[in-house]
C-alpha cells in the first residue's frame, strides 16, 4: 500500500436466495475450490514472490520483473491465460506513464490473466493486487512480504480455485479479471493506466475486489479473527450485503468497517488500487489487515506473516468473487 502524507442476526431463507448464488456454497464445486486455497500453497508462493532474489520488486525493476516471470508461470501452469484481446499476460506501461512522487520510473508492466465467463462473458470482476514494492535502500532489501506480496499471492490461490471449478464444468457465469498492477507504491500508477487504458471497458466491469495486505495484523486486533474491509458500501449497497453473507456462510471473520469513516485521518479509501476504479463509478472493496510495525520497513519478511489468516482473508475474497460472479443480476450502483 502506498503511503501518504495523511497519516448479525442468522442468515434467513429469504436472504441468502436474494444475495447468495444459484450455485450453493454448500455445493461440491464451491467446496472443492474453496478449500483449494490452502496455507501451505500460499506460503510457498510468498517465500519466493518475497525473497531476497526479487530485491524489493520496485516498479520497473529486474526484481519486479523477475517476480512478474514467476506469476506468470503459475497461471500458465493452472490453465489460466491472458485475454484473447492481448498477445501475452504483460500490459505494458511506458515510462511517460510512470512519473511517480518518488521521480521517474522506468516502463514497467500490468499482469493480466483471465478466466472467460460460461453465460455473460462481457460483464467482468477485477480482483486486484499490486506486486511491485519499494526495492532496496542503504543495502537493506525491503521484501514487502505483506505489502503486497499477501495480496499477489492470494490472486494466485483464487485464480486456481476458479480454474479446479471450471475444469469441473461450473466455470463463473462472470469473467473475471486477476489484475496484478505495478506502480502502487510510486502512486497507484498501474492501476491508473489500466483504468484510463482498459483491457475491457469499464461500462462491463462489475466490481473491484483489490487486496492490499492481508497477511498480519495491527495493533488493535492481533489476537483476532478479523479483515478490514474498505469501500464496500461507497457505490453499491448491495456488494456490502453480499460480502456479509459470504463471510458469515464461510469463514465467519470479524469485518471490521473502521476505515470506511469519512473523518478517517488514514484516508485509506484513496491509498490502494481500488480507488482508480471507484472514481470512475465502479463499486469496489479493498480487503486490508491493518498498519503494523514492518509497514513499509525491511523487516515485511515472510516469516512474519500469520498463514492462517491469510488462507480465511483469501477464502473470503474468493466467496465474495463466487457470488458475484455466478448471482443472477448484475450489482446496481446506487450511490455516488
Amino acid at each position: 500500500m502506498k503511503k501518504t502524507k495523511y497519516l448479525l442476526l442468522p442468515l434467513a431463507f429469504v436472504l441468502l436466495q436474494s444475495c447468495a448464488a444459484n450455485l450453493s456454497y454448500s455445493g461440491s464445486p464451491f467446496k472443492k475450490s474453496y478449500e483449494s486455497i490452502t496455507s501451505d500453497e500460499l506460503k510457498t508462493h510468498l517465500y519466493i514472490v518475497a525473497s531476497d532474489e526479487m530485491e524489493g520488486r520496485d516498479t520497473g525493476s529486474e526484481g519486479q520483473k523477475k517476480a512478474g516471470r514467476y506469476l506468470i508461470e503459475q497461471y500458465q501452469k493452472m490453465g489460466v491465460s491472458h485475454p484473447k484481446s492481448m498477445s501475452s499476460y504483460y500490459q505494458v506501461i511506458p515510462k511517460e506513464a510512470l512519473n511517480g512522487r518518488r521521480g521517474n520510473l522506468p516502463e514497467s508492466e500490468n499482469i493480466l490473466a483471465f478466466i472467460e465467463g460460461t453465460e455473460k462473458p462481457e460483464e467482468v470482476i477485477v480482483i486486484s493486487a499490486h506486486y511491485d514494492h519499494v526495492g532496496m535502500s542503504k543495502g537493506e532489501i525491503y521484501n514487502g512480504a505483506d505489502d503486497d506480496g499477501s495480496g499477489t499471492v492470494a490472486l494466485l490461490e483464487i485464480a486456481e480455485a476458479f480454474q479446479k471449478a471450471k475444469k469441473s464444468g461450473k466455470g463463473p457465469k462472470r469473467s473475471i479479471l486477476f489484475l496484478h498492477v505495478t506502480g502502487e507504491e510510486h502512486g497507484l500508477l498501474g492501476s491508473k493506466y489500466y483504468a484510463d487504458h482498459p483491457v475491457f471497458p469499464l461500462a462491463n466491469t462489475v466490481v473491484d475486489l483489490n487486496i492490499d495486505m492481508i497477511g498480519r495484523c495491527d495493533p488493535g486486533n492481533c489476537g483476532k479473527d478479523y479483515v478490514y474491509v474498505i469501500g464496500s458500501e461507497m457505490l453499491s449497497t448491495e456488494l456490502k450485503k453480499i460480502n456479509e453473507a459470504a463471510n458469515k456462510e464461510t469463514v465467519n471473520l470479524e469485518l471490521n468497517y473502521k476505515y470506511d469513516d469519512p473523518n478517517d485521518k488514514d484516508r485509506l479509501y484513496y491509498r490502494s488500487d481500488h480507488y482508480n476504479f471507484a472514481k470512475n463509478g465502479i463499486p469496489v472493496a479493498f480487503y486490508f489487515d491493518g498498519i503494523h510495525e514492518d509497514y513499509h520497513k525491511p523487516t515485511d519478511t515472510p516469516d512474519k506473516i500469520d498463514y492462517v489468516a491469510l488462507k480465511k482473508r483469501t477464502q473470503l475474497v474468493f466467496a465474495t468473487a463466487w457470488e458475484l460472479a455466478n448471482r443472477k443480476d448484475r450489482i446496481v450502483v446506487d450511490k455516488k
